[in-house]
């Protein structure tokens, strides 16, 4: 089944309002959050495997530029983009407080505005999921396909259907629509700071669909499987030791057939034919 598409021009605007009203202290809850970090090195050894320093990137959704910065520091050029402006003036900050404007440009530019993008890139990243925002996949596929030379590669944590985790916590609480939102077809309504950001979820070969004409499947793994999502944090923090086993059993078997369906995000690679 191909990918949904669609999303105005109001709900468009309703996802930027989201996270400019966050911007300013993103780093916060998210930069302090155990789980949330131990995804963002998954995905940045991934990187590193597949793209070589002195690559030059895009940064798809690049929220405060933790991820451009970080590759920047070790020898890649990245192109940072947001549909946020608020979060695009946090990445520059950041890169020039680290002394590292030459090494990361931060432009204003939505995942459904990469025609307005020239150049040529050696790979593209996405973390955290912005591409379950973007209102054509297909469309985004196709723009890929151009702004990457053959044999580049795509890297791009995505949120997925089935998140057992969140499935089990509502439904104890008796929360079954909220239990059942992943899977759930077209974009779907989430809540933050008073906004909506209008998501679409996904299974990785049903977002792999919309960019097989152009790339391979390199493979792709389940982000935090038998961890729960990132905003139980909290639990994490009452039982470390144990929550970090279970860790150790993601990083294990997350890869394996059925298991890598499952979990709050997947970390999906491909190469451009």
């Amino acid at each position: 089944m191909p990918p949904p598409r669609g999303l105005d021009e109001a709900q468009l605007l309703d996802t930027q309002k989201a996270f400019d009203s966050v911007a300013a202290d993103y780093d916060g809850p998210r930069g302090n959050n155990e789980l949330i970090q131990r995804m963002r090195g998954t995905m940045w050894s991934t990187i590193a495997r597949t793209m070589p320093a002195g690559s030059r990137l895009l940064d798809l959704g690049c929220g405060t530029g933790l991820d451009a910065v970080e590759f920047a520091r070790h020898g890649y050029e990245v192109v940072a983009s947001d549909w946020s402006p608020e979060m695009v003036e946090r990445t520059r900050a950041r890169a020039e407080a680290a002394a590292l404007e030459s090494k990361v440009s931060a432009v204003h530019l939505g995942v459904q505005q990469l025609h307005l993008l020239g150049g040529r890139f050696d790979g593209v990243y996405s973390n955290f999921g912005p591409l379950n925002c973007a209102p054509d996949l297909r469309a985004v596929a196709d723009e890929c396909a151009r702004l990457v030379r053959p044999g580049g590669s795509l890297v791009f944590s995505v949120m997925g259907r089935i998140c057992p985790w969140e499935a089990g916590h509502y439904a104890v609480r008796r929360r079954f629509g909220r239990a059942g939102v992943r899977l759930a077809r077209g974009a779907q309504s989430v809540g933050m700071n008073g906004h909506t950001i209008w998501t679409y979820y996904y299974m990785p070969r049903e977002f792999y669909t919309a960019f097989q004409e152009h790339f391979t499947l390199g493979g792709y793994r389940a982000l935090s499987l038998f961890l729960p999502p990132p905003y139980m944090v909290e639990r994490y923090r009452r039982r470390p030791a144990w929550y970090e086993r279970l860790g150790r059993i993601d990083d294990r078997f997350g890869g394996l057939p059925l298991l890598r369906d499952m979990g709050d995000h997947f970390l999906i690679v491909m190469h451009r034919r």
